[in-house]
């Protein structure tokens, strides 16, 4: 007979009570650590402004925006874009936890902390560049711009033209007075709340079908300029902002076009902006003008692929920068494409000359490298499908992830910044 073994089997349903403070559930040089050494190291004047909660005054305490802004950049970071995920992460992650330090988060807050701080974001962003510029890290020798689409929170199917949009706004308007009067007629129904959730839903369609109508001339324009039928012209009835754009593998779907625009030597952003068209025409000097805005000065030299290139953008760029961008080819092939044209502008002329010589050729290879590559560490943290609708909101989480990755770099370059190394700091070295 084989004998009956006596061994202890795991019983992973037994509750357990363990005596541990929050502190020690990370190690020294954590990125939870790290982001916290930066956020703690910023004048958030802009983010307390809507506090109302005052010391000897009535109301709830408010959730600090430091817990808040540490959240979602080190939710970034992780690759996480979901409010709900992130609350539920806060209870479920050591690292979420720690940031948290015992108080409790929700996603509703987390959601309108990241949608109603655009210009406090914003803001951040031009001083953690300033920061790095007066380290020595940012030099603006060379700045590279590039664009990517990233796909939009709306329904291929969600697209309509005027006279669909206007029917279902007459609609949407129609149910929402009848809500109203019946919530008004008996407000003290059992059943009130659902009727007022129903109010809500109800105009903020009839909100949505409004602003689809409001952007249809625009998208009116964009057709009559590409040679077709203005009446084609269709708006989303969920992202009225989004525009169907050709994706990096040929399809067609709605998107919006970031644009990034980074420091060649340190791989720092100092330019974000969010475009609703899907080519790059058109965008290098805006960008050009918001760097020069942000960093008080003009790059020496502004990289671009030849999605930017147009001889008005060339020649207003060039009043501030040197423009490095590749001419294109000829229909004639006996003709040289870097030989000036007798109706090019001065500038036009020169770009044309320079991008001839090996000295352009070698500068021009930094595009890829620095472009590329940060558009590519966008796309590793979760820069996909956006999580939320209309260009406020999108521009939101574009300008997290360039906070995010300028955190980053800072801890790389200038750790000296968030005080690791220096004694003033929890972050003793950087092990990110």
């Amino acid at each position: 007979m084989n004998p009956r073994f006596r061994v202890l089997l795991p019983n992973r349903r037994q509750m357990e009570f363990r005596a541990s403070d929050l502190e020690s559930l990370l190690p020294e040089g954590h990125r939870a650590r790290v982001v916290w050494a930066y956020v703690e190291r910023q004048d958030l004047k802009r983010f307390y402004a809507g506090i109302r909660a005052v010391e000897g005054g009535v109301g709830r305490a408010a959730i600090a925006p430091e817990i808040l802004l540490s959240l979602w950049l080190y939710a970034t970071l992780d690759g996480v874009g979901s409010a709900r995920e992130v609350s539920r992460l806060t209870e479920a992650h050591d690292a979420y936890r720690w940031l948290c330090g015992g108080v409790q988060v929700n996603h509703h807050t987390l959601s309108d902390f990241r949608k109603d701080h655009g210009e406090a974001l914003d803001e951040l962003l031009s001083v953690s560049i300033a920061s790095l510029m007066a380290a020595g890290v940012v030099k603006l020798k060379q700045v590279a711009q590039d664009g990517m689409r990233v796909r939009a929170s709306a329904g291929a199917g969600s697209f309509r033209r005027k006279e669909k949009l206007e029917g279902y706004l007459e609609a949407a308007r129609t149910e929402v007075a009848r809500l109203k009067a019946e919530l008004e007629a008996d407000p003290a129904r059992a059943e009130r709340a659902r009727e007022a959730a129903r109010l809500r839903a109800a105009k903020e369609r009839e909100a949505r079908l409004a602003k689809a109508l409001e952007r249809l001339p625009e998208i009116e324009a964009i057709k009559k300029r590409q040679g077709k039928k203005p009446e084609e012209a269709r708006a989303s009835m969920t992202d009225a902002e989004a525009t169907v754009m050709k994706m990096g593998d040929g399809g067609f779907r709605p998107a919006y076009n970031p644009q990034l625009a980074s420091d060649a030597d340190s791989l720092v952003i100092v330019g974000v902006d969010v475009a609703t068209v899907g080519s790059d025409q058109g965008l290098m000097v805006p960008m050009v003008e918001q760097v020069m805005a942000r960093c008080g000065q003009a790059p020496e030299a502004w990289l671009v692929d030849g999605g930017f290139v147009g001889h008005e953008q060339i020649e207003q760029a060039s009043q501030h920068t040197v423009v490095y961008g590749p001419v294109p080819e000829p229909k004639d092939k006996t003709v040289d494409p870097h030989q000036a044209k007798a109706t090019d502008s001065p500038a036009v002329g020169a770009w044309r000359e320079r991008m001839g010589t090996d000295e352009a050729k070698e500068i021009y290879k930094k595009r890829a490298a620095t472009a590329e590559c940060v558009n590519a560490q966008s796309r590793n943290r979760g820069l996909q499908p956006f999580p939320v609708r209309g260009l406020a909101k999108v521009t939101c989480v574009v300008l997290l992830f360039a906070l995010a990755h300028n955190l980053m770099r800072m801890a790389d370059l200038a750790p000296q910044l968030l005080g690791i190394g220096t004694g003033t700091s929890s972050v003793p070295g950087i092990g990110l």
